[in-house]
């Protein structure tokens, strides 16, 4: 049984370990993780309804972390995934910088709020870095896919 080659999972966490390395891997998989993270300490904290950014944020980063993993970004074409992406990230950076300034400011006597608050403030930075390095690569994409000019006038 420790074996993984006769597992029909094995395939799968070597798929998975070997995307996790990658830099978008790496990306997703530490939104995820912070996400969990804030999520934990907005549901220990008086106030539990700032969990909502963090349960959206964090399943829509497992779903892209799948896409990406499994390869499906390239079998589904009718989905534009590298500006779905995007607007996924820029609207998670928002939204946890937001939602974390009010927790900080807001959260006196509210340990777990306050804990949330800065940890939704390292997201917002990593979604943040997440929605820069997207836009590098649609933006190199655009550079190399442009349309030939014809010479001949």
């Amino acid at each position: 049984m420790a074996e993984t080659e006769g597992s029909p999972f094995g395939g799968c966490l070597e798929k998975l370990m070997s995307y996790a390395r990658t830099r978008k891997g790496t990306i997703l998989a530490a939104e995820i993780l912070l996400s969990f993270i804030i999520l934990i300490c907005y549901a220990a904290s008086m106030y539990g309804g700032y969990t909502a950014v963090a349960i959206c944020e964090m399943v829509f980063a497992i779903i892209f972390f799948v896409v990406y993993m499994l390869e499906l970004d390239k079998q589904f074409l009718v989905v534009n995934w590298l500006w779905s992406d995007l607007f996924r990230a820029v609207i998670g950076a928002a939204l946890y910088i937001i939602t974390s300034l009010i927790c900080v400011i807001g959260g006196t006597g509210d340990g777990a709020r306050i804990a949330g608050g800065v940890f939704g403030l390292l997201a917002g930075i990593l979604f943040a870095y997440d929605s820069y390095t997207l836009y590098l690569d649609i933006k190199s994409s655009r550079q190399h896919a442009a349309a030939p000019t014809d010479d001949r006038v």
